[in-house]
């Protein structure tokens, strides 16, 4: 990204000699910054999300509403959540950018912990 100036709230800067790597997944809103602005995201990421729900179901790659999921500051995949035929229970159906999730035990939590989080804003039970 050579060429581009970028600015960094402040305690966010990766160059800064105090600043950490979040260990907690984040399921990213379609509508957020990083996200749509689709050139940012390649740069950053390398890969292209497409945000689909206007897009017929045969043409979908990702989902009707696919959620990128950041971890440690990479987007790894992305997560469709829908609710049960209950209405109770939030599912999440994921996707991964190299094929398959991280094998450390740490994603696996951390997206059990998002699934848990985004559950009880919904007000449903957890899922992942």
């Amino acid at each position: 990204m050579n060429g581009l100036r970028w600015y960094w709230p402040e305690g966010e800067d990766p160059r800064a000699k105090r600043w950490q790597l979040d260990e907690e997944l984040r399921l990213l809103a379609p509508f957020d910054p990083i996200v749509w602005d689709r050139l940012r995201f390649e740069l950053f990421w390398g890969w292209a999300y497409r945000f689909e729900a206007y897009t017929p179901p045969s043409k979908r790659r990702l989902g009707y509403y696919a959620l990128p999921m950041l971890w440690r500051g990479e987007v790894q995949g992305w997560a469709n959540a829908s609710v049960d035929e209950g209405g109770q229970q939030l599912l999440l159906q994921c996707g991964y950018q190299a094929g398959q999730a991280p094998r450390e035990a740490a994603f696996k939590s951390a997206l059990q912990n998002e699934s848990e989080r985004l559950a009880y804003f919904l007000g449903l039970t957890g899922g992942a």
